[in-house]
């Protein structure tokens, strides 16, 4: 019982606020966030804050049809959505941050490379993972999320 009330009373808003030296008057206004490519119901294709460009997970436009089952084809031209949307965005793969990669085999993360090397900035290089992943298509190789500084 001692632990619950005063864990409640630690937590309540008013407590965060003054524990952490703000104010909900803060005079400092809120960053603004731009929200471009928003076609989608589910989501945004960028969203923007301060200097950061977020890109939703993009994967390959026709993955069920010309580049089915086609890994290069796949990662080309999801990349190439990637180079359309940074630019969209006011920025480029010379100023990635960070990249995602999901493959649904991870027998194909040589092939995968050897495209992503060809494509990336070689003199500004991302940190970046990559994983296996279940897709949410069976025909979807490859996606891709990156962060890139606008």
């Amino acid at each position: 019982m001692f632990l619950s009330r005063s864990l409640s009373s630690r937590l309540k808003p008013s407590t965060l606020l003054s524990s952490a030296n703000v104010s909900s008057s803060s005079s400092r206004p809120f960053s603004s966030i731009t929200r471009l490519s928003t076609s989608d119901p589910r989501m945004s294709s960028i969203v923007i804050h301060n200097d950061l460009v977020y890109l939703s997970g993009q994967v390959p436009s026709d993955f069920s049809g010309s580049e089915k089952g086609n890994l290069s084809l796949q990662v080309t031209s999801t990349l190439s959505k990637v180079d359309t949307l940074l630019e969209e965005a006011g920025t480029s793969k010379s100023n990635l941050i960070s990249a995602q990669i999901w493959l649904k085999n991870m027998s194909d993360f040589k092939a995968m490379n050897e495209i992503w090397v060809s494509w990336i900035d070689p003199e500004n290089k991302p940190v970046r993972a990559c994983v296996e992943a279940p897709m949410a298509s069976p025909d979807i190789l490859f996606e891709v999320m990156v962060i890139a500084k606008k």
